[in-house]
């Protein structure tokens, strides 16, 4: 897309970026407010049981212990939830996870809070447990909660799959799973809180979504909405798993009763027990191509383990179903995605809501069938790949900016490139190379629901713009992005915006950071409230230059005459002439996407107003011997619409490749056994391959100056095109995740690359 703006479309320096190296902005666990108290949680021991009495005595005769608190202490609702109501702060009659707390102790120091919290007796009548999510749905299953096991379904139908695989030229069946992932981002939940003068709660939170948190600690605690306000606190990372409430009900609960500071830190121990986990799933895919390699059907059955609580899964169980067909045109599909609870630690957000368990299974099957039919991977990929014009799975038509064909062609020449010189050059007798493909769609925003965002663009008297957004930045660059679009509007710089974001004491609601929805959104939000004080500004501009609104523009900080520039007006001279008039200088802005709910039955729809779109080539070397598979390059295209900042867009690129690495290849949170990051493998920069990101603009015409949105699709096919690659050098398909080093090592030997001897 050819430069046509000043401002969006350039890497301009990151909002904070100096200050957060030097340390001058402080992260949720840095905040010491004076005097605070610190808190800790006791947690259960059980995976199921019935509590039969909590004794707080013990613990409060340690000293430094000021209060223990339980869920009759609770003067609200104890139920919390991002979408259903099922999880207590502090578990009332039962437990139904290990993570689950049963009291909150406060103490004077972190050593006589955690002795506190070990001194709390608990007696429980144990309950049998149940962890496998298949056993969870059969008859006669443990049930986690009373209403069942089952917590959601979403299907997916299209046409007549069975008519289809009849008429098939080729029929592949196989069965995938993918497992628990932790977040692991660097800085653990946090926060801190005090009682300000007027008798409100205030809370700092390492946090995605800051007024959904006040909404759950204000029904927590039953008092009004303007007695608890959360702030944002400069967030390292979150990645989806701090969209659920974490440390700010406690905060708030100690607050609520004892009116004075307090503070949380989780340990990493305490984040890798209690916070949610990546949705682990099992994937039965069942797929038809024509001999032309044109796929004609596919049908799934998928079950994920949400765990003990809900959190994300029913939007996880929604973007799977729609996602399951990759970027592909079938016809003939037949979905269905059962999101079921175990006895395990809850599951909830994780960056891809499902999108890249669904993208292990269709990119497989993609590879698959090419084989079975002598096809090349990128080959079978133009044909079935996504067009403008084109109906998804759900009905939807796709009009504009689908992108998934110009990123296919983007990445062939390194492809062809790779086959060519690559695969063939010499390397150890031992190691095996492979060239992988993975194709991706992302819907922006969630899943067939309204998911608004609303901003407030203020100009002051003497010309100074300032921003109110609710937008989380947890490190993606969205508080920049904001700023570059008002600027854009507005004819100015984008450090002459005065960005405040993620109070809910003064900003209103954007939404969760999460389901990449904030530039294309919140972007379109603060948009809309910058060129409604832009349409004022040049409506007292024509009575100022005597020229007519639509010959005239903003420009370096003035309102100028298109054909004579000369002729201009300072916005700051505008806004007091404005201001003196009483005219309105504050501006709100909105924009909810337009969709279409999902049919319960059919899963027909407009789930999403627009999609990105992305293909990743994965070059791999693997040892058939110690089964260390070697990434040597990922090469990522990715249709962004328009990048706003191409900078971040990179940035995101690069942090979605390692991940992806993670995901493919080491990645596996076990139940009662991963306790902290000695017992988790992620990926080091030894592992983190050459990135080749490329940009690819395919304007969406509903986004603001064209964009869309890139963080999560940045994630989701570098696992797949891993996969493909340590298939294509082995000639043996794995079909769970992770691939570690057993799975390639089995794959080896089953491949005859080397026999083990009896």
């Amino acid at each position: 897309m050819e430069q046509q703006f000043r401002v969006v479309g350039n890497s301009v320096p990151r909002s904070c970026s100096k200050a957060k190296v030097t340390g001058e902005i402080k992260f949720a666990a840095d905040i010491k407010l004076d005097n605070s108290l610190v808190l800790k949680t006791k947690r259960s021991d059980q995976p199921h049981a019935l509590i039969r009495s909590i004794n707080v005595e013990k613990a409060l005769a340690v000293e430094g212990v000021r209060s223990v608190f339980t869920a009759r202490d609770i003067p609200g609702k104890n139920l919390l939830g991002i979408i259903n109501k099922d999880q207590p702060l502090l578990a009332e009659d039962r437990v139904r996870s290990l993570a689950d707390a049963v009291a909150l102790v406060v103490a004077d120091t972190e050593e006589a809070a955690e002795r506190g919290a070990a001194a709390v007796e608990v007696e429980y009548q144990e309950l049998e447990a149940v962890f496998d999510p298949v056993e969870a749905l059969k008859e006669g299953a443990v049930q986690v909660h009373e209403k069942g096991n089952l917590l959601s379904c979403r299907k997916v139908v299209k046409g007549d799959v069975e008519a289809a695989f009849t008429s098939a030229y080729s029929v592949i069946e196989k069965e995938y799973t993918t497992s628990s992932i932790e977040h692991n981002y660097i800085e653990p939940d946090a926060g801190a809180g005090y009682v300000d003068e007027n008798g409100c709660l205030v809370i700092y939170a390492s946090t995605q979504n800051p007024h959904y948190d006040h909404k759950e600690v204000v029904g927590l605690l039953g008092v009004a909405d303007d007695e608890v306000r959360i702030i944002q606190a400069t967030t390292g990372g979150g990645f989806g798993s701090k969209l659920d409430l974490n440390v700010q009900g406690f905060i708030g609960l100690a607050l609520y009763h004892l009116k004075c500071p307090v503070r949380y830190v989780y340990s990493r121990e305490e984040a890798y027990l209690a916070t949610a986990k990546r949705h682990p799933f099992v994937i039965r895919v069942k797929t038809a191509t024509d001999k032309d390699g044109r796929f004609i059907a596919l049908q799934m059955r998928a079950v994920c383990n949400t765990g003990a609580y809900g959190s994300y899964g029913m939007a996880v169980a929604s973007r799977s179903a729609v996602h399951a067909t990759g970027p592909y045109a079938i016809e003939n599909v037949d979905v269905d995605v059962k999101c079921v609870y175990t006895n395990q630690t809850f599951c909830g957000a994780m960056r891809g809501f499902g999108a890249p368990q669904m993208a292990l299974a269709h990119e497989s099957q993609m590879d698959l069938h090419a084989q079975a039919l002598g096809l090349d991977p990128l080959a079978i990929r133009r044909i079935n790949g996504l067009r403008a014009g084109q109906t998804s799975a759900t009905g939807q038509l796709l009009t504009a900016s689908v992108g998934f064909q110009d990123c296919l062609d983007a990445v062939a020449p390194y492809y062809e490139d790779a086959k060519e010189n690559w695969l063939s050059a010499p390397t150890d007798p031992f190691k095996r190379r492979g060239i992988g493909i993975g194709g991706m769609w992302y819907g922006i925003g969630n899943t067939g629901v309204q998911n608004p965002s609303t901003a407030r663009v203020e100009m002051s008297p003497e010309g100074k713009v300032t921003v109110f957004t609710g937008c989380a930045d947890i490190g993606q660059g969205s508080t920049t992005i904001l700023a570059q679009i008002t600027a854009e509007v507005l004819g100015l710089g984008h450090d002459d915006i005065t960005m405040v974001v993620g109070d809910t004491g003064c900003t209103t609601n954007a939404g969760a950071t999460s389901a990449s929805r904030q530039t294309y959104i919140s972007g379109n939000a603060v948009k809309d409230g910058a060129e409604k004080l832009a349409n004022v500004l040049l409506t007292e501009a024509v009575d100022r230059l005597r020229a007519p609104k639509n010959s005239l523009h903003f420009v370096d900080g003035h309102v100028a005459v298109s054909i004579a520039p000369e002729i201009r007006v300072s916005v700051a001279k505008l806004a007091k002439r404005i201001h003196d008039k009483g005219g309105t200088l504050s501006w709100q802005g909105f924009f909810d996407p337009e969709t279409v709910p999902l049919d319960p039955e059919t899963g027909e729809g407009v789930p999403y107003a627009t999609y990105a779109y992305a293909c990743h080539m994965a070059q791999v070397e693997v040892d058939v011997l110690t089964g260390e598979v070697d990434v040597k390059r990922i090469v990522a295209a990715h249709d962004v619409g328009h990048a706003l900042h191409p900078g971040n867009v990179v940035g995101q690129i690069c942090g979605g490749v390692a991940m992806g690495v993670g995901f493919a290849l080491m990645e596996e949170f076990e139940p009662g056994k991963t306790e902290s990051m000695k017992d988790y493998h992620v990926p080091t920069v030894s592992d983190v391959p050459e990135v080749v990101p490329i940009i690819i603009e395919s304007p969406e015409p509903s986004g603001p100056f064209g964009a869309k949105g890139v963080g999560e699709p940045a994630l989701i096919p570098t696992a797949p095109a891993i996969i493909n690659g340590i298939s294509s050098a082995l000639n043996k398909r794995i079909y769970d995740l992770p691939a570690n080093l057993e799975r390639v090592i089995e794959a080896s030997i089953q491949a005859g690359h080397f026999r083990v001897q009896e």
